[in-house]
């Protein structure tokens, strides 16, 4: 590994294009934290922008008449846009400037959430989400790189605190945020939400960027190869993982299709990035052993954090019937005490080996989903509240000493390539976490279904005394007809098996996640401290 680490520090053909030379020395220390404040909101607002619509995605169908096979569109086409955009953040932001390059888009990022909510059918959503989300996603890198590059050393773990507000909290504050919206105001809010922060980013961003000229020339030198092979592997790749369960994977022709033009896309990719002079990503960084190891347990952060908050909405609704506003207050012990903990991080990393405090994040957000495991059907928002304090918990430590330790040693020439495979990684882990799950919960709900429907059998003594317990309940109940009541009851007994099959299935999606989780601490254990890192300094 320490080989491999050092070829990667040493080589000289693998330079990318990186975003706009921004020093500390060059900005004073007050415009220094209004470009990371208004920056890391950015950020906030785009990923709490794919959480907050997913929690009211059936009151936007139903008011521009999308079926609920073609409403997930709504999402994916904010998804597509922005895992694109984020990697090449870096190099477009060399080539306009970083403060024309963000203000833009942020700009845009506002116009298009409004128009959203002018949105009179699911095309005009589909296109107006992914305009909004190709903004959008340019906010999450460029808050990192901003952080990593403009921020001295000993302020970075203030600044990573502040960003992974927007990395766990947003996604777990987003369904409240988007319940109570769409609860007392209507779908549209969730949109409008996004004005009056919005405007307070973009006045940090204007009062502290630095004017810079652009650099146009830069588009006839780019990686276009590479730019070419990424965004179609990269949109295939999300096509296949948010419509594949929907189509039955490989069994549809569609998802084959896509599914090859990805891989072959992104094998190209890798190909053309180890090969080229000036790479729109330094692939390398990846051979470099805390980097490496961090993307695996961010990868697999963004499996948990984003399935989880996937997985719980669609038990809350399944089993208890809760609407999304009683789904958000459930939810919101998953975000309100990171707000409490997350300010609290950069100090405990001073007092702690940040590696601990990662391996302790870890098994908590792991723990919180072992406790899931044994699920009824009166397991609701009472029996939910310690696991989600606990995930909170372990989530508010892991994100910013996870982002510190991958970062360190990382030059400022290899911070845009830094920040976007690691923000990268994490939207794909819970692009791939939730693909994932969705099958996961839908095969062990039939695997359980059948095996409890086999233990069913009419000629037991208990299963003929409940149908006739049933069928006498029915005929007292206003139903005269004897073979009526007696469907009646059948019916009622294969629902009550496809409620504890569900159950089943959820307590075994929650293993699976902690599983995930327990890997990752692994892959953390492997981590090494800062201080023991070789091969070039930090900036």
């Amino acid at each position: 590994m320490a080989t491999l680490q050092n070829a990667a520090n040493n080589n000289s053909l693998a330079r990318p294009v990186t975003a706009a030379p921004v020093t500390a020395a060059a900005i004073s220390p007050v415009r220094m934290w209004m470009a990371v404040v208004g920056s890391t909101l950015g950020a906030f607002m785009a990923v709490l922008n794919i959480q907050i619509v997913n929690a009211s995605l059936a009151d936007i169908q139903g008011a521009i008449g999308a079926g609920s096979d073609d409403g997930g569109w709504i999402s994916t086409s904010y998804l597509i846009a922005e895992i694109v955009v984020i990697p090449l953040s870096a190099w477009l932001a060399r080539v306009f400037s970083l403060r024309n390059y963000l203000l833009v888009n942020a700009i845009l990022f506002l116009i298009f959430s409004v128009a959203c909510a002018f949105a009179a059918n699911l095309q005009q959503m589909i296109i107006l989400r992914a305009i909004q989300g190709f903004s959008g996603g340019v906010l999450i890198p460029m808050a990192f790189t901003i952080i990593i590059t403009l921020l001295p050393k000993p302020k970075q773990p203030i600044g990573l605190a502040l960003f992974a507000l927007s990395a766990t909290f947003a996604p777990a504050i987003g369904p409240t945020i988007g319940g109570y919206l769409t609860e007392n105001w209507g779908w549209e809010y969730i949109f409008y939400v996004n004005l009056v922060p919005g405007a307070l980013m973009v006045g940090l961003l204007f009062a502290s960027l630095d004017r810079a000229p652009m650099n146009l020339k830069l588009l006839a030198k780019g990686d276009w190869p590479g730019i070419v092979t990424m965004a179609i592997g990269l949109a295939a790749l999300q096509t296949v993982l948010e419509e594949g369960n929907k189509e039955d994977w490989f069994g549809s022709d569609f998802i084959l299709r896509l599914s090859v033009i990805a891989a072959v896309s992104l094998t190209l990719f890798i190909v053309f990035e180890l090969k080229a002079a000036h790479p729109l990503l330094n692939l390398r960084l990846l051979l470099r052993r805390n980097f490496g190891f961090g993307i695996v347990a961010n990868f697999l952060l963004g499996i948990a954090l984003y399935g989880s908050v996937f997985v719980l909405p669609i038990y809350l609704t399944r089993i208890q019937g809760y609407n999304s506003e009683q789904i958000g207050m459930v939810l919101a012990w998953t975000g309100i005490p990171q707000l409490l903990l997350i300010p609290l991080v950069p100090r405990l990393m001073k007092r702690f080996d940040v590696r601990l405090l990662i391996v302790v994040g870890f098994a908590l957000f792991a723990a919180s989903n072992f406790m899931n495991v044994h699920m009824t059907g009166d397991y609701a928002s009472d029996q939910l509240f310690w696991p989600n304090i606990v995930r909170a918990i372990g989530q508010a430590l892991v994100f910013t000493p996870l982002s510190a330790i991958a970062t360190a040693g990382i030059e400022q020439e290899n911070a845009g390539s830094a920040s976007a495979l690691f923000n990268m990684m994490r939207n794909l882990g819970g692009a791939v976490g939730i693909a994932s799950l969705q099958t996961f919960l839908s095969k062990r709900e039939q695997f359980h279904s059948n095996i409890l429907t086999h233990s069913v059998s009419v000629f037991e003594e208990a299963t003929r005394d409940r149908i006739a317990r049933l069928t006498a309940y029915f005929m007292n109940h206003g139903v005269s007809d004897q073979a009526l009541a007696s469907h009646k009851a059948l019916v009622a007994i294969a629902l009550k098996i496809r409620k504890q099959a569900n159950i089943m299935a959820f307590s075994d999606t929650f293993f699976l996640l902690g599983v995930a989780l327990v890997v990752a601490l692994l892959a953390s254990l492997l981590l090494k401290k800062p201080g023991q890192l070789s091969g070039g300094g930090a900036h």
